[in-house]
């Protein structure tokens, strides 16, 4: 009998050498990693997730009747050599995976890949649009995938004449005290606590309360609260952040309207075209606006299609760009062995810590953002953040880290660094009326330190980027400050304070 051999990251009878498979003609194989995991610091609720996921697909397919072997061993590869030892199969199947180095090694361990599904531009599709290209943008991939899905479209011009309400949605903070939406929870059972049980002890974070889907079934009726509920009210304030816990912000202000659903894209339990379709069916019913139906579908088959495809593009030699020379480690207040006060980084951390999750713009402009301008190397940020969230992946978090937040690839990906001081934090939270810093102050000891860095990190990369028209006024800016002769001072102190935990 031929083995079928499932990864922790396609939880789906419909996903590649599954999807044709049947109950007594294949042998599915799953395996959990022990070694790896213990060896690197990953939050619990990332490892509960993975974990808890596999074993209750391991159970469904023993339910569907297939034979399944759900071992742990030290490695995957190692589990595949004492699942070829005890059941001598005689070929052993699997869908391409997620990662360009189990790639690597599948092919070496002679496994037979079957072309992946999970993703709507297979990688070969995406490298076949790229051939030829002196740019990639991600806009342009973007509209192309629109009118080969069909989706928003009127013959073949986008619904609404524009192909990007994106204007419309950066909004700020809203002031209202609204209660932002919060789907039902999963209490945890006997599995749940098995697994966290289980857990190594380098793990860190809470333990879950049920955020997260760990079955499709979990996964398909929180699609149904997105876009009956989220989805909505999506579009405007996508880019905005709140205080959570404050009671002027309302209930959930830490989620407002994020769908919440990259965990079960990236594990499987969901599949792009199944969310694109429903997030289609309401605006065509009437149920969503066209800006959040827009905003949530260039989410899924723009940005994460399109660094999906630049990872399989540009590996391995993408992971170990380092352009800025970035080299220092991680802030003692990203590790835990510190507290901070700047008020944006503590409401961030606090959301990885108590969910392992917080949305895009508190990972872009406030954890990158300060990681970007203090010259923290780019490989250690990547592999915190691919460990410290529930949907991190190496495939995820490397386009992100490398191309777009932290400019390591010297402009291939984004054309100018996502770099910002203390007045776009200002705009776009309620986060600085509570901090001890000041978001307009650059130099002194109540200076905002992302307004001081900010500007730092303009004038010692000024001759990189003076050439760089979008960044013309910024630049004429810099020039106007009358403090920023002091600057450099001032910002030697706040690195050194980031470095002590004092910051």
């Amino acid at each position: 009998m031929d083995t079928v051999w499932v990864f922790g990251d396609q939880l789906n009878r419909a996903i590649g050498a599954l999807a044709e498979a049947r109950p007594g003609e294949v042998r599915v194989l799953l395996v959990e990693l022990t070694d790896a995991l213990a060896t690197r610091r990953y939050h619990r609720q990332r490892l509960h997730l993975v974990i808890s996921a596999m074993r209750r697909f391991a159970a469904e397919l023993e339910e569907e009747g297939f034979d399944v072997d759900l071992r742990r061993a030290p490695t995957l590869l190692q589990g595949l050599a004492e699942h070829r030892r005890e059941h001598r199969p005689g070929a052993v199947r699997a869908t391409e995976p997620l990662s360009w180095g189990l790639e690597r090694q599948l092919q070496r361990a002679g496994v037979d890949l079957v072309r992946s599904n999970q993703f709507l531009c297979h990688r070969s599709d995406f490298a076949e649009w790229a051939a030829g290209r002196r740019r990639l943008v991600m806009e342009d991939f973007y509209r192309e995938q629109r009118l080969r899905l069909g989706y928003l479209l009127d013959g073949d011009r986008p619904v609404g004449g524009r192909w990007n309400f994106d204007e419309e949605n950066r909004e700020p903070p809203p002031k209202d005290g609204r209660d932002w939406p919060q789907p039902s929870l999963e209490p945890l059972d006997a599995l749940d606590l098995e697994v966290l049980d289980g857990l190594p002890p380098t793990a860190f974070g809470a333990d879950p309360v049920g955020w997260w889907p760990t079955t499709r079934a979990a996964a398909l009726a929180r699609l149904d609260h997105v876009v009956h509920d989220v989805l909505p009210g999506f579009g405007p304030h996508e880019d905005a952040m709140l205080t959570s816990g404050a009671a002027r912000n309302g209930a959930n202000a830490w989620r407002l309207n994020h769908s919440m659903l990259s965990s079960s894209l990236n594990l499987g339990l969901l599949l792009p075209g199944e969310v694109c379709d429903a997030v289609e069916d309401a605006y065509r019913q009437g149920e969503v606006p066209l800006a959040s139906a827009e905003g949530l579908l260039r989410q899924v088959i723009g940005w994460r299609e399109y660094v999906w495809g630049i990872y399989w593009l540009w590996m391995p030699e993408y992971r170990d760009l380092n352009e800025l020379g970035a080299t220092r480690p991680l802030p003692p207040a990203f590790t835990g062995d510190a507290p901070t006060a700047m008020a944006c980084v503590a409401e961030a951390l606090g959301g990885i810590e108590e969910r392992g999750w917080v949305h895009h713009i508190q990972r872009l402009m406030v954890l990158a953002n300060l990681a970007m301008l203090s010259g923290v190397s780019p490989q250690a940020m990547s592999t915190w953040m691919a460990s410290s969230f529930v949907d991190g992946s190496e495939w995820v978090m490397v386009p992100n880290l490398i191309g777009m937040a932290m400019h390591a690839d010297g402009g291939r990906m984004a054309t100018k660094p996502y770099a910002g001081g203390g007045a776009y934090i200002n705009r776009m939270s309620d986060h600085c009326r509570d901090c001890r810093y000041d978001p307009k102050q650059r130099v002194g000891d109540d200076a905002c330190p992302f307004s001081t860095l900010y500007w730092d990190f303009l004038a010692r990369h000024r001759e990189r980027f003076a050439g760089n028209h979008r960044m013309q006024r910024t630049f004429a800016n810099l020039d106007r400050l009358g403090d920023r002769g002091r600057i450099p001072a001032r910002a030697a102190e706040v690195l050194a304070l980031l470095d002590e935990g004092r910051l």
